[in-house]
């Protein structure tokens, strides 16, 4: 039975949502990768840019691209000490379960 979520990445199988791949020009953003060009989610809190970026990665996963989703987050309180600030991303990569980089 699908349920409203408010918090965390939203599962469409388990969620009501609008399906994630969906909210934006998904064709835009695979010429943007084929070109090898940066683009930028930017948008409110809990409007779907995780749910988004995990789904997206998945697809490109799926399609034969090799996509790692990394929370950065962990390195905000780092603030201008780099190591522990990537020490910390890798840490919370490693232990996330997401699929492994290697040495972790």
């Amino acid at each position: 039975m699908k349920f409203f979520t408010t918090e965390g990445p939203v599962s469409c199988l388990d969620h009501y949502c609008l399906p994630p791949l969906e909210r934006f020009d998904l064709g835009e953003i695979l010429n943007l990768i084929a070109q090898k060009k940066y683009f930028l989610l930017h948008a409110p809190r809990q409007t779907g840019k995780t749910s988004t970026l995990l789904s997206l990665m998945t697809y490109l996963n799926q399609e034969g691209t090799r996509a790692l989703y990394a929370n950065i987050e962990s390195a905000q309180a780092a603030r201008e000490n780099v190591d522990i600030g990537i020490a910390a991303v890798i840490y919370c990569h490693c232990d996330s379960g997401q699929p492994r980089v290697s040495g972790c």
